[in-house]
């Protein structure tokens, strides 16, 4: 069965690296990709005219984050994806957890609170409505940790061994929906611990390293189990097509096998984020102490200094 209408994934031959890479482009994540960085380049560019600077590794790791989202669905390895298990699992580790990052790195609502124009009194334009949408209730509710840690979890184990997963596959639009909710679902994961956009939630840099590692895991759990498994355990995968010449069984290791590895990988692009960050904020705030200190002279020194005086007074 050809599940997604990309191509005839039946007659794909045998999958490497040059084939998986041919432009093959999926309709809906072109367009939305093209989108994603038109409107980011406009943004900047907006900032850039009226005298303003953005950082340029904020767009890069912008750009970096679309472009993977591209590479992985406007390829052919999204056809080689809809009959092998392996490269489905390098799509959907991408998309979930190495584009959220990089696109969260590149701070798109930042750009877009600074770029996007005060409405007059009284009105709401997009700015405006953005605003609603990051303190609104339904915002709190998917950003917060006890939402999102069961959500990423269950995006694997509740969708790869219930009947969800072969549904989801049979149709191009299903294909669609579950890649997208890959994505969100990383996203908003993702969010409140790199701490770098606005949000409803701002935990401290512990509590953020707290919650990354919560979730880590049961990636990795997921991989194993996949590696350990005697039979193919997803409908889909079960029969690929004898033009690949691949073993369903040993396919359904390497795809666990690519699970268990990217549980890590963006573990320590997270952590060196978070470690960055807080470097960072600390350093904030020593420079900001010693500004307080030259304006008032030290005040909290002298009195620290008098404390001891009193002590030392009172002790003689």
């Amino acid at each position: 069965m050809d599940h997604s209408g990309h191509g005839m994934t039946m007659d794909l031959p045998p999958f490497t690296l040059g084939r998986g890479l041919e432009w093959s482009a999926d309709p809906f994540f072109l367009v939305a990709c093209l989108l994603g960085l038109a409107l980011y380049g406009w943004g900047v560019a907006r900032l850039v005219r009226r005298g303003d600077k953005w950082p340029v590794g904020r767009t890069v790791a912008y750009a970096a984050g679309v472009l993977s989202i591209g590479l992985m669905m406007c390829t052919k390895l999204n056809d080689y994806g809809m009959v092998m298990f392996s490269v489905h699992m390098v799509q959907h580790m991408v998309i979930s957890m190495v584009s959220p990052i990089l696109i969260l790195l590149g701070a798109p609502i930042t750009l877009a609170l600074r770029a996007l124009p005060t409405a007059s009194r009284g009105r709401k334009g997009p700015r405006e409505l953005l605003l609603m949408l990051l303190h609104s209730r339904y915002m709190r509710i998917i950003t917060h940790p006890a939402f999102t840690i069961p959500l990423f979890i269950a995006s694997l184990y509740g969708l790869y061994f219930t009947p969800l997963f072969d549904f989801l596959m049979d149709t191009r639009p299903g294909h669609i929906a579950m890649m997208v909710h890959f994505l969100a679902v990383g996203v908003v994961f993702f969010w409140p611990i790199m701490g770098i956009d606005p949000g409803p939630h701002r935990p401290g840099h512990l509590m953020r390293m707290l919650e990354l590692f919560a979730g880590m895991p049961f990636h990795a759990f997921f991989g194993i189990a996949l590696m350990m498994g005697s039979t193919p355990m997803v409908g889909t995968f079960r029969h690929p097509p004898a033009s690949l010449g691949i073993d369903a069984l040993s396919d359904q290791n390497a795809a666990g096998g690519i699970a268990w590895a990217f549980s890590e990988i963006p573990s320590v692009l997270v952590l060196i984020a978070l470690l960055f960050q807080w470097y960072a904020s600390e350093e904030r705030q020593a420079r900001r102490k010693d500004r307080a200190a030259d304006r008032d002279g030290d005040k909290e020194l002298e009195e620290y200094n008098a404390y001891l005086a009193s002590l030392n007074a009172r002790g003689s």
